[in-house]
């Protein structure tokens, strides 16, 4: 089998010959029929998103996503980390097509290894398509202005060959999508999606011309935000809101916290509001008359199982209780609330269809500035005596937590639980599925009217109840695309001011996780990650890189997994320690030191040799990573080899010379009580001063040993015995990793894994173990305050491609 790429380079003059004007943009590319856009940073952003989110998980038993993952199938050995357009669009016969849109390179198809793959060219009139069959799925592609475009449909691919006429209004919408995040493009009268509202009478096709949104996925949550864009403002509904202000939603404040869902439409101008609303249904906005609206800012539907409730939020009590002095008849009480009858129940649908469509409001009352109507005295009883008794909505944690993700002021306002969820869903997706949406016990949609357009947030997660104080919970469990090559670290993100998490998969693989557990970006390095990523601020602007060794490589990555210039840094000697990051006086003029056997070099952050460094070699192996230390004003360099322990200063001469002949460990060297402290191959704690004096100390430590200081905490680990601080710790036999010190909140936390049973524990500073320790862990943690809560978080090996994120309560 030859390479794909081969034979497309045999077509590619043929295919761009015919193309009368260069296109360079992918959106040049995208199928006039298309329905549903989908644009991501690569191919392997958009799987890691859709893998890890688990209520995107739910829908892969059903037909609909089996369909599409096999048609997907095809395109499983696409090697792009360019952006690509995934679009969708059906055709007569109902069936679904993709079209993938990419920059063209010569490695994006390797196929020669594929088994049960087959190609032929086809020729169309000078043009040359490529017919490719894999597992017995057919799919198109050709070249054309070094843009790949590939689809399940010959016919669409056909078409690329055609001249073309920009959509200047699907290229706006286009563009306002941010380029670093997953987004999905929706042409409204799509036969994809059909609606995104609780209400039947609100439509997809009849809302709004164009969706854009940039989509956030986590494992338990979906988040997204953008526009929308109606081009026809009487065709359109959200355009009913054109020239209206958005109000502050408040119809939470009255909504019970059991009912289904609800919806808010604000604006500041009524009259404004219900002339554009009838130009909409093509009625005269005279023909229905009343003051009952004047007043109102704020209409709202609490939908209760196929009750309805229509709230009214008036800026003025008095006017419109004026307007209902008609509908003065009581019917009855209920915690001294006055409950009246309603003559005119279809009033609303009249001046609010298609928002309301209810129209069996018989009843009414008022609360402060709400007049809320009904078609049952219950759902009235159960909305005053959840307002009395304040547990409405707004009051309850799991409505603040997505409260906090949206816009106090909004036009639309839709609020919905797993029930509802559940029904919009099943609007469009016919198929039964056995959907578990019980977590998802709030989610929201708002859209927020602006000049000509819309803005769009919404939120779809899941609700935890609050943590019993001093448990350990699960925060998130994201599987990667390979086992893990080492333990899982926190690295500070700049921006947010929070902590991400770096780790390495077997396959060489970088991967950046932020603390929701999104993937940011996957990065393939030459080789497997020294020791433990170091973060270095290069520029002095605040903004941080990660900077780590490989065996023959140096690297130094931005924010976003890109080179930084001149590195990497090649060495055909191998790297044999971790690399060493030096800030001699904390003024960011790094140094970088390389560890290869007994041969160190030191480098600066443009990847030039530093030359003032003068020392080359320690005659013998380098066992452990070269530390740098500062005591008063004096710099410290330490290389330890079997038989020598070397102190520098920072020009690489000899500062002090050890007292001792003593054969030492692999440990690192530590800095306790003021000394250099590290232990031998015997096991013994071996301590040096400044002036060279050495005293050793044997605590009963066998071969296989750990040591871990502070500045005054010294812990030690031999076989089945920790000790911090004099105390210790009688563990059940196993395989430990190496035992951790953490100082977080000006305390001190001690963490040791056992491999075998794969359960990690975690101690205080006086040897006691932590509530609701052990828990479940492959690997050593990593541990600190990783979000904007008190609470502490650990991340750590779940199973073997997992990573896993704890949270201590």
């Amino acid at each position: 089998m030859r390479f794909f790429s081969i034979t497309l380079l045999l077509f590619i003059t043929l295919s761009c010959t015919n193309t009368k004007k260069k296109r360079t943009d992918l959106i040049d590319f995208i199928p006039e029929n298309s329905q549903v856009i989908i644009k991501a940073r690569n191919v392997e952003s958009l799987q890691n998103s859709i893998n890890n989110n688990e209520l995107i998980q739910q829908f892969s038993k059903s037909k609909y996503y089996q369909n599409l993952e096999s048609k997907f199938e095809n395109l499983s050995v696409l090697k792009s980390n360019s952006p690509i357009l995934i679009c969708f669009s059906k055709e007569k016969n109902d069936s679904l097509n993709y079209t993938l849109i990419t920059k063209y390179h010569d490695s994006l198809f390797i196929t020669d290894s594929l088994p049960n793959y087959k190609e032929e060219i086809l020729t169309l009139k000078n043009n040359s398509i490529l017919q490719s069959t894999l597992n017995e799925n057919v799919f198109f592609s050709t070249v054309i202005d070094s843009v790949f475009i590939a689809s399940s449909s010959k016919k669409t691919i056909k078409n690329t060959f055609n001249d073309f006429t920009l959509n200047k209004e699907q290229q706006r919408i286009y563009k306002s999508t941010d380029e670093e995040n997953l987004s999905i493009i929706i042409k409204a009268d799509t036969n994809i999606l059909k609606s995104l509202f609780i209400e039947d009478s609100i439509k997809l096709k009849t809302f709004t011309n164009y969706l854009a949104l940039d989509t956030e996925l986590s494992q338990n949550s979906l988040y997204f935000n953008g526009i929308t864009k109606a081009t026809d403002s009487t065709k359109s509904l959200i355009n009913a809101f054109k020239n209206t202000v958005p109000q502050v939603n408040q119809i939470q404040d009255i909504t019970p916290s059991n009912i289904d869902a609800f919806i808010s439409f604000s604006f500041n101008d009524f009259k404004v509001f219900k002339n554009n609303l009838a130009l909409f249904r093509k009625q005269d906005s005279i023909i229905t008359s009343t003051p009952l609206f004047d007043e109102v800012n704020e209409v709202g539907v609490i939908y209760e199982e196929k009750n309805r409730a229509i709230i009214l939020n008036s800026s003025d009590i008095i006017a419109t209780k004026d307007a209902l002095l008609a509908e003065q008849n009581i019917t009855e009480t209920y915690r001294d609330v006055s409950i009246y009858n309603f003559s005119n129940p279809d009033l609303f649908t009249k001046i609010f269809s298609p928002l309301i469509s209810t129209n069996q409001a018989k009843l009414y009352c008022t609360l402060d500035h709400f007049f809320i109507f009904a078609e049952d005295s219950e759902m009235l009883q159960n909305i005053i005596s959840n307002y009395q008794n304040k547990t409405t909505l707004s009051t309850r944690n799991y409505f603040k937590d997505i409260q906090n993700e949206l816009s106090d002021a909004a036009s639309i306002l839709m609020v919905i639980n797993s029930n509802s969820l559940e029904n919009i869903i099943k609007k469009n997706i016919t198929e039964d599925l056995n959907l578990n949406l019980e977590p998802y016990k709030t989610s929201a949609l708002q859209f927020i009217y602006d000049n000509n357009f819309a803005h769009v947030n919404g939120i779809i997660k899941t609700n935890k109840a609050k943590a019993a104080e001093q448990s350990v919970s699960e925060e998130f469990n994201i599987k990667l695309d390979a086992d893990l090559l080492n333990t899982p670290q926190f690295v500070t993100n700049h921006i947010t001011k929070q902590k991400d998490i770096v780790v390495q998969d077997v396959k060489n693989n970088l991967y950046l996780i932020s603390n929701s557990g999104k993937i940011q970006w996957k990065k393939q390095l030459k080789g497997p990650v020294l020791g433990k990523i170091e973060q270095i601020d290069i520029y002095k602007n605040g903004r941080l890189q990660l900077a780590f060794a490989t065996p023959n490589r140096v690297y130094l990555l931005d924010r976003k997994g890109k080179d930084v210039t001149q590195f990497p840094i090649k060495f055909n000697d191998a790297i044999t320690q971790p690399l060493s990051v030096f800030d001699y006086d904390k003024n960011k003029r790094y140094r970088l030191l390389v560890t290869q056997s007994e041969n160190v070099l030191m480098y600066d952050t443009k990847g030039k040799v530093v030359k003032g460094f003068k020392f080359k070699s320690a005659q013998n192996t380098i066992i452990s990573q070269p530390q740098h230390f500062r005591i008063g004003n004096k710099d410290y360099i330490t290389i330890k080899t079997l038989d020598k322990l070397l102190i520098l200063d920072r020009v690489g001469k000899t500062r002090v010379t050890p007292k001792t002949k003593l054969s030492f460990s692999a440990k690192p060297i530590y800095m306790y009580l003021s000394k250099f402290t590290t232990t031998t191959n015997k096991g013994d704690l071996i301590s040096i001063d400044t002036k060279g004096n050495t005293t050793t100390k044997n605590i009963n430590l066998s071969a296989q040993h750990n040591i871990a200081t502070t500045s005054k905490t010294l812990v030690y680990q031999s076989e089945n015995k920790l000790t911090i601080r004099n105390k210790t710790i009688n563990l059940d036999y196993g395989n430990y990793a190496d035992a951790e010190i953490f100082y977080l909140n000006n305390k001190i936390y001690v963490s040791v894994t056992d491999i075998q049973s794969q359960k990690t524990y975690l101690f205080d500073s006086q040897a006691k173990l932590l509530p609701n320790f052990p828990v479940y862990a492959n690997s050593k943690i990593d541990f600190a305050n990783s979000d904007k809560d008190q609470n502490l978080e650990f991340v750590t090996k779940g199973d073997s491609n997992s990573v896993l994120l704890y949270q201590i309560n």
